[in-house]
């Protein structure tokens, strides 16, 4: 697997060589920032922990520089972080037990760019290597425009791909915007309650993000048992914790909708009985 920036990391936990480390995954996320894998993603993390049968494999397209900072990182330069972000996301692979991690080392820019081929070009390789069942992507409601400029990249990569060799599933997960507004039955909702400390541990490790000022080891735990409750308003809680995923795998489809149009429907029908409820109890 030869990876196009310089910046770029291919790590492999338990050190198998990458041909071989790569094959075994049975799910892929793909996330654009280091820690956003241990958000999006931890359904499959947990599912494949432990297990010989089943693989999680990570990847993170942007390198750390930009991140947000204060507090004992709050004079780090960019290269500085850089380092320190990679080596977070390392530490988190190795607690994970994941079969791979591939952090592809570009500026932002670059991943929101739609000429940027250089990422697309490292999807696609990866994809072909991997053949994942289950694909973990930010989702197109997200407000981080990194984020989308990563699921695009990622669609970009999967049309690449001939429809038979393309993902089962592929899940756009909540990050920057929740995904509550989705009516019930038409979210994915994936199960975050097994293995608390396993949860937890993968979340610590960003210790940049949480003493540089995000409380994402608090923010995230709080969202998912937020969504356990809030789910369903008369029986009792199915979970203790839970991530809402909008199910993109129609966009696998060469006959398939559009980002926009699936999204749309989405709304359509969570406008329509926003309005129907209002009509019905209050007129």
């Amino acid at each position: 697997m030869k990876l196009k920036h310089t910046n770029a990391d291919l790590f492999v936990p338990d050190g198998l060589a990458p041909d071989l480390a790569l094959p075994r995954t049975t799910h892929l996320g793909i996330g654009a920032h280091q820690d956003d894998l241990e958000i999006i993603a931890y359904e499959g993390i947990e599912a494949c922990h432990g297990r010989d049968d089943r693989w999680f494999g990570g990847v993170v397209l942007t390198d750390g520089s930009g991140s947000a900072r204060t507090g004992v990182y709050a004079d780090y330069t960019g290269e500085e972080m850089r380092h320190v972000r990679m080596h977070e996301q390392r530490k988190a692979a190795t607690i994970g037990d994941y079969s791979f991690m591939a952090q592809l080392g570009y500026p932002s820019k670059a991943v929101r760019s739609p000429d940027a081929s250089d990422p697309v070009d490292d999807l696609e390789a990866i994809l072909r290597a991997a053949r994942p069942a289950t694909v973990y992507v930010h989702n197109p409601a997200d407000k981080h425009d990194t984020h989308i400029g990563t699921l695009a990249r990622c669609l970009d990569a999967l049309r690449r791909l001939p429809e038979s060799e393309r993902p089962e599933r592929l899940l756009g997960v909540e990050v920057w915007r929740d995904l509550d507004w989705l009516l019930d039955d038409e979210k994915v909702v994936l199960q975050t309650d097994r293995r608390p400390n396993l949860a937890a541990a993968l979340m610590g490790v960003f210790d940049s993000q949480i003493s540089g000022g995000k409380r994402y080891d608090l923010a995230v735990p709080g969202r998912r048992l937020a969504n356990a409750t809030f789910f369903q308003s008369h029986s009792v809680d199915e979970s203790e914790s839970a991530a809402f995923a909008v199910d993109l795998s129609p966009l696998l489809r060469d006959d398939g909708p559009t980002v926009a149009a699936l999204i749309e429907g989405h709304m359509d029908r969570f406008r329509e009985d926003v309005l129907k409820r209002i009509a019905k109890m209050i007129g």
